[in-house]
């Protein structure tokens, strides 16, 4: 009888060892997988930067040719992420002002909070005035090449309390500057519109220009990261505007602007060459770059995006190979607007498209940092002295208080939301061009990987790391964020 309660009682405890041994199993083959949040946009659905059901990894085996797939190799890393952003011009800082209170805040919160919007985490200004500015203006007499009347008196009712505004909310920001034209007198046309070129005689003058600008913005606590030398120097527009040729930034910036800056304490600030389109950056990086004395003031080269104004695809293939040539310089997205504004087309899903493919692909040609345009605009597409109304992420309404977020300020936000500053891109590839996609990694070893569909119909596609894979569908004309 004792026997057989003994062996009852070994195999209740045979049965429960067992059965917990199980559950542990269960519990660790469960905790071994790689849990994915995912977050997607969609036309023609209420899905805007919008939490869907995880994704599971489970074990991958060989892909096959009828496969969408996306291969991400994290061993496998490029450059260093430095943020996304975009400008608080004239024209921003003087719709916001029309704001109420409650529409200021949210604006500021949509922009500037990671919890709250979408944490940029880059801001862009004018030196002095430009297209989006309701009138031109300097901060200096005309003749005064000594810069005794300097005063940033312009800047002090509109731009400046919301830059202040704006770095409250963000806590800390990436601030440069860039100029659309030297004052008149300093130019060959007399004039600061319709482009003309700076008068060899004013470089001094007018280096110490930047100088006097940098000092007075920081003393109001406004930190200034760095500047461009010169905003569009090969367009001549109806607006603010000045031509370099690109030996003339290359001598401005080596034996004025470069050195005057070190001499005045200011060597830190990093000097960003070109700022303007991708066609011809290559031919600006050989020219100044090549040259010792003129590349050691140089953090790197930024651009814009019009080189499709008249049609055509964007050179990304420019960025690449300016940052094979030159790996120690740094490329930066300068800036970028949808044109032609019609309020019609606040929902035009083709400009948020075109956000969305161009930081892809600029990213994956080298590109470090995201600067959009405008941050906010009117019901009309600006203010604009000259009538070059265009789009921006966020409109108001200034008859009603309304805030309006197109399509754009969403696609932005799939990457300046979850990409942290100084995460590294890693290699992101697709078997098909149905779709596109880039990725970083975070200091934290989150992996982000942005994908983007421009086709009229949902994708069904495997992402693969290492020997894990998921499988989801992105909607037609849609883009994900997927976060492991």
């Amino acid at each position: 009888m004792f026997k057989a309660k003994f062996f009852l009682l070994a195999f209740l405890v045979f049965t429960l060892l067992t059965q917990a041994q199980k559950k542990n199993a269960q519990k660790n083959v469960k905790s071994d997988r790689t849990i994915a949040s995912i977050y997607t946009t969609a036309e023609n659905t209420t899905l805007k930067l919008s939490p869907e059901k995880d994704l599971v990894f489970e074990n991958a085996k060989q892909p096959v040719e009828n496969e969408i797939s996306i291969f991400v190799n994290d061993k496998k890393k490029f450059q260093k992420f430095m943020g996304i952003g975009g400008a608080i011009t004239d024209a921003s800082a003087e719709v916001f002002a029309k704001l109420s209170a409650k529409n200021q805040q949210k604006l500021l919160n949509a922009y500037y909070s990671k919890s709250e919007g979408i944490g940029y985490s880059i801001l862009r200004t004018t030196i002095g005035s430009c297209d989006f500015s309701s009138n031109s203006y300097t901060y200096i007499s005309e003749g005064d090449f000594d810069l005794k009347t300097f005063d940033i008196a312009p800047d002090l009712k509109f731009k400046i309390p919301m830059i202040k505004r704006a770095l409250a909310t963000a806590k800390d920001l990436t601030i440069y500057v860039s100029p659309w034209s030297p004052p008149a007198f300093m130019k060959s046309n007399n004039n600061v519109l319709q482009g003309g070129s700076l008068l060899p005689k004013f470089y001094q003058s007018y280096a110490n220009f930047y100088v006097k600008f940098i000092k007075e913005y920081e003393k109001i606590g406004i930190p200034i990261w760095g500047l461009t030398i010169q905003n569009e120097p090969m367009a001549t527009q109806r607006w603010e505007s000045c031509i370099y040729t690109a030996e003339q930034e290359r001598d401005f910036l080596k034996y004025n602007l470069g050195p005057t800056l070190a001499k005045n304490n200011l060597g830190d600030k990093k000097i960003i060459v070109w700022d303007h389109n991708r066609d011809l950056i290559s031919q600006r990086a050989d020219v100044i770059f090549s040259d010792p004395e003129a590349s050691k003031y140089a953090w790197g080269i930024g651009f814009h995006w019009y080189e499709t104004w008249a049609g055509g695809q964007p050179m990304y293939e420019n960025l690449q190979i300016v940052n094979e040539s030159y790996p120690t310089k740094n490329i930066l997205f300068t800036e970028g607007c949808a044109e032609k504004f019609d309020a019609n087309k606040y929902y035009f899903w083709a400009n948020a498209e075109r956000y969305g493919s161009s930081m892809i692909n600029d990213f994956n040609n080298g590109t470090v940092g995201w600067t959009d345009w405008n941050i906010l605009l009117d019901q009309n597409g600006g203010p604009n002295h000259v009538g070059n109304f265009c789009f921006a992420p966020v409109h108001a309404d200034t008859t009603t208080d309304e805030l309006i977020f197109t399509p754009s300020y969403y696609y932005i936000g799939h990457f300046s939301k979850f990409i942290e500053e100084n995460a590294r891109r890693i290699s992101t590839t697709t078997s098909r061009s149905d779709i596109s996609a880039t990725s970083f990694q975070n200091s934290d070893g989150k992996i982000i990987t942005v994908v983007m569909n421009a086709g009229a119909k949902a994708v069904v596609y495997n992402l693969y790391i290492g020997n894990k894979k998921t499988t989801t569908t992105i909607p037609k004309h849609g883009i994900q964020t997927i976060l492991y």
